[in-house]
C-alpha cells in the first residue's frame, strides 16, 4: 500500500472545488464530490498503478481522473504526491508544462518535510 500525500497547492485546489461546487450546486452536491475524491485517494492507496501518463504531459507526472477533475501526481518509491487538481476542461497540457518546476520542486518541499517527521520517530 502507498501513501498519499497533498500539497498546499492541492489542498488549496480542494478548498476552490468545494467553495465553487457549493455556489453552483449546493452543500450536499459539493461533500458528495468531495467524498469520491477522497474514495480517489483511498484507490491510489490500495493501488497506485491505476496512475497513467499522458502523451503530450511531462514523464514526471501522473494522472487519476475523478469525473471532472484530474489529480496530478509524482510518484516516489512508495509515495503518491498530489500535486494540483485541475478541471478536464482546460487545456492540461499546456498548464501543467508552465507549472512543472512549480509542482516538482512542492513535490521535494513536501518529501523533505515527510522524511524530516518520519526522522524524529
Amino acid at each position: 500500500m502507498a501513501s498519499v500525500s497533498l500539497t498546499r497547492r492541492a489542498f488549496r485546489d480542494l478548498h476552490h472545488i468545494e467553495r465553487y461546487s457549493i455556489e453552483r450546486w449546493g452543500k450536499s452536491v459539493a461533500e458528495d464530490y468531495l467524498d469520491l475524491i477522497e474514495q480517489g485517494l483511498n484507490r491510489l492507496r490500495e493501488n497506485p498503478k491505476l496512475l497513467r501518463t499522458k502523451d503530450g504531459i511531462s514523464p514526471d507526472f501522473s494522472l487519476y481522473r475523478i469525473r471532472e477533475h484530474f489529480l496530478v501526481c509524482t510518484v516516489s518509491a512508495d509515495r503518491i504526491y498530489v500535486l494540483t487538481i485541475k478541471h478536464g476542461s482546460m487545456d492540461l497540457p499546456s498548464r501543467l508544462a508552465e507549472l512543472e518546476p512549480q509542482l516538482l520542486a512542492e513535490a521535494e518541499i513536501l518529501r523533505r518535510a515527510l522524511d524530516k517527521k518520519r526522522g524524529e520517530r
